[in-house]
């Protein structure tokens, strides 16, 4: 690999003078003078400047390619190269005589560069009357694999420093328990998949404690700072309503893997959308369990916002990220997109949308503009769901009821005795629950509002959810 000089193509061995101008293993065309030599380095000089190496080969003959292999110990390893070569052609204009002759200054504006393969280097047919330069320049855009691995490993330990603050606090557990803990990831061990993540059911330890292992894609290259994020907010969360962190799993080949404990009742949009076999036009989810979700998850997100140090804003509160343990509890889950802000009333702008189509803030789907409200909104949205029994978006159903939120804002005006309409035809009710499904139509009616700054706080839903506000007329 170098560069080669073509005026001639045979080389002569060097003259027994202690002071002979040759570069260390080229000999200078016959016809090279002192002027000619001073031109050669000012090319050089202007090459290595553009940070072009040019590393001069030794002696060879042109008609043979026997010396391109010399060096080599690895044949297979020299035909991959060969692949990626690819020359840059430096002639001059004219002949030699005329460089000779040429300004030294002016020498470089003379010069034409193109493009040839290594095929296409070896027909060439240089004649001694033109100067040329000829430089090898690799076009691999790859890593090799040992620059590939090192990278690897520095991600690995930047991420084990940013985790450090809290890495003790969690059980940290190897590729092999992780393996053995989903059955090598087996289908039938599925919970659920995410745009960038999987989760798998398993058991871990001594005593088979069933956890949900969340396993993040490692070809994303967003990977590790979403696993960062998630690992320091979720282990700083403790919460009956919700789902704890138990380790996680950092292997540099197999990617990174976060454990939360296991919750054995299902999601609510299980229970909330999907039919129940056997008993046809029955809920599987009564009343009495929707108002105990609305309640619970309501209070989690209230400790997001106002329970920790930092405010969390959740960014994707649906029915699947809401889980119900064997007694219906309602836990949250998921903090894949979480983040912090300075304060719950102190919004900031986010680059890129994130999150579920339905339940996005319309200040955030339109403008990026996250904050409390943002979680305040999606929760809203559930809250229709828990008393529609509806999903967010139904193409199937009639025109103008496709969209929950749109169908059910001009149901919920003050004054208008519209509840029937928007009930589940599915529940039965009491004196005593109707009234709180009155408090839940109005917290979600405040919660999609439309103006963020009209929306309220999550304590003034929590307030409406339990008949603490009267403001809004029963």
């Amino acid at each position: 690999m170098g560069c080669f000089q073509g005026s001639c193509t045979d080389s002569i061995e060097p003259p027994n003078r202690p002071n002979a101008p040759y570069a260390s293993s080229v000999v200078p065309p016959l016809y090279c003078d002192y002027n000619e030599l001073k031109i050669k380095s000012i090319l050089r000089k202007m090459i290595w400047e553009l940070g072009l190496a040019c590393v001069l080969p030794s002696r060879r003959q042109r008609s043979s390619g026997k010396d391109q292999k010399e060096g080599h110990n690895d044949k297979k390893d020299n035909n991959n190269l060969e692949h990626n070569k690819a020359w840059l052609l430096a002639e001059s204009g004219g002949c030699g005589a005329e460089l000779t002759n040429a300004d030294p200054q002016s020498v470089h504006s003379s010069f034409r560069f193109s493009f040839c393969s290594q095929v296409e280097l070896e027909s060439l047919n240089m004649s001694s009357s033109t100067a040329a330069t000829v430089l090898m320049v690799n076009l691999d855009n790859g890593l090799t694999e040992s620059r590939s691995r090192e990278l690897k490993w520095r991600r690995i330990e930047s991420l084990e420093r940013s985790i450090s603050p809290v890495a003790n606090t969690l059980v940290r557990f190897s590729y092999g328990e992780i393996v053995s803990a989903t059955r090598n990831f087996s289908k039938g061990r599925v919970l659920g998949r995410g745009a960038l993540s999987c989760v798998f059911r398993g058991r871990v330890g001594f005593l088979r404690t069933a956890v949900a292992i969340k396993r993040l894609d490692k070809e994303d290259k967003e990977s590790a700072k979403a696993f960062c994020r998630e690992l320091m907010i979720a282990s700083s969360l403790q919460n009956p309503n919700v789902v704890p962190l138990v380790g996680f799993c950092i292997d540099p080949e197999e990617g990174l893997f976060l454990v939360y404990k296991y919750v054995s009742g299902g999601s609510l949009e299980r229970h909330l959308h999907e039919k129940k076999r056997g008993v046809k036009g029955c809920s599987s989810l009564p009343w009495s369990v929707r108002y105990k979700v609305a309640i619970g998850i309501a209070e989690a997100i209230a400790y997001l916002h106002n329970g920790t140090e930092r405010c969390v804003v959740h960014r994707d509160i649906k029915p699947s990220n809401i889980l119900l343990s064997s007694k219906k509890t309602p836990k949250l889950c998921d903090f894949g997109l979480a983040t912090w802000t300075s304060a719950p009333s102190v919004p900031f702008l986010c680059k890129t949308v994130k999150g579920t189509f339905g339940y996005l803030a319309p200040e955030y789907f339109q403008h990026g503009k996250v904050s409390d409200k943002t979680d305040v909104y999606a929760f809203g949205v559930v809250l229709l769901e828990l008393i529609t029994g509806r999903k967010p978006i139904e193409g199937k159903r009639p025109p103008g009821e496709e969209n929950l939120v749109l169908w059910a804002k001009p149901l919920m005006q003050p004054g208008k005795e519209a509840i029937e309409e928007l009930l589940d035809p599915r529940l039965k009710l009491t004196p005593r629950k109707s009234i709180q499904v009155a408090r839940m139509v109005q917290a979600a009616a405040a919660c999609i509002n439309s103006e963020e700054s009209r929306r309220p706080s999550i304590d003034g839903i929590i307030a409406i959810l339990r008949g603490e506000d009267e403001t809004i007329p029963l």
